[in-house]
């Protein structure tokens, strides 16, 4: 091949260039990369996962808000059974003065003592009907849907009824001041009770469905981490070696750059 000695064209210093400037990009793409935790540090470098990566990492964020919805379902459960703990202690009192006021040997106005104190727990029973969570009423029977899931899916919890169930507000209405009216208050208490044991044992369902729902996202919101994992984070190992070799292209580049550029200088001779 006949090699031509120019000074306007310098081939080997543009072929330099060009390979310098190639490592030089690799270099700082390699040092971002390192920097920044990322494999994926500008949408060229995959697209495609990049596009995965970010609906990956939005479904982590509704799952995030899904399990905040459901502690705080739990939370609410759990608010509800502490009252309700305190209604059964009262409807334990009722039903033992409804006994009591029966006794042949309890004058009317030893009933009557046992009757204030009767009326005094109904109308506590009452007053749990009022409390409320954040605004939301506790006991008034409605039925709440819980978001359990990261597309929105929806988990029913039963309510429950203090405030209008006849089964509870029969009892502001009943009077133990006689063995008649203590024996027909006994009856209402213990329907009262069996409604209670149902009501308390529907929320220990509740809050055991619930942490398993929990728990469940919890297991999914690990798995899709996982996998994103595996699409945007840098191996740091591997990336170290690529560092390395870039950083040593740059450098060998700029010196051949540097001789490319000498190589003009021997036209000189030619002149002399």
């Amino acid at each position: 091949m006949e090699r031509v000695m120019v000074i306007n064209t310098n081939l080997s210093a543009q072929s330099s260039a060009r390979l310098l400037m190639q490592s030089s990009t690799q270099l700082s793409k390699s040092l971002a990369r390192l920097s920044s935790g990322s494999k994926i540090t500008s949408p060229e470098d995959d697209s495609a996962g990049l596009a995965v990566s970010m609906k990956l990492t939005a479904q982590m964020g509704r799952i995030d808000g899904a399990s905040n919805n459901v502690g705080n379902a739990i939370s609410f459960n759990q608010t509800q059974d502490g009252y309700l703990q305190k209604v059964s202690d009262a409807l334990d009192r009722m039903s033992e003065l409804a006994i009591l006021s029966q006794d042949i040997t309890k004058s009317t106005g030893d009933r009557a003592l046992y009757d204030q104190e009767f009326q005094t727990l109904g109308k506590y029973v009452m007053d749990m009907s009022t409390k409320d969570f954040n605004g939301v009423s506790l006991f008034d029977g409605a039925t709440l849907n819980v978001t359990v899931g990261s597309e929105a899916s929806l988990y029913q919890m039963t309510g429950i009824n203090l405030s209008t169930s006849a089964t509870y507000t029969v009892l502001t209405g009943d009077s133990i001041v006689s063995t008649t009216g203590a024996n027909t208050a006994l009856t209402d208490v213990k329907t009262a009770i069996n409604q209670l044991a149902a009501d308390r044992a529907s929320l220990g369902a509740h809050i055991e469905t619930l942490t398993m729902y929990g728990d469940q996202l919890g297991t999914l919101k690990n798995n899709l981490s996982s996998a994103n994992s595996r699409i945007i984070d840098v191996d740091v190992a591997q990336e170290s070696t690529s560092y390395a070799k870039y950083n040593i292209l740059v450098q060998t580049g700029t010196a051949m750059l540097a001789q490319a550029n000498v190589l003009p200088q021997s036209v000189l001779k030619l002149l002399q």
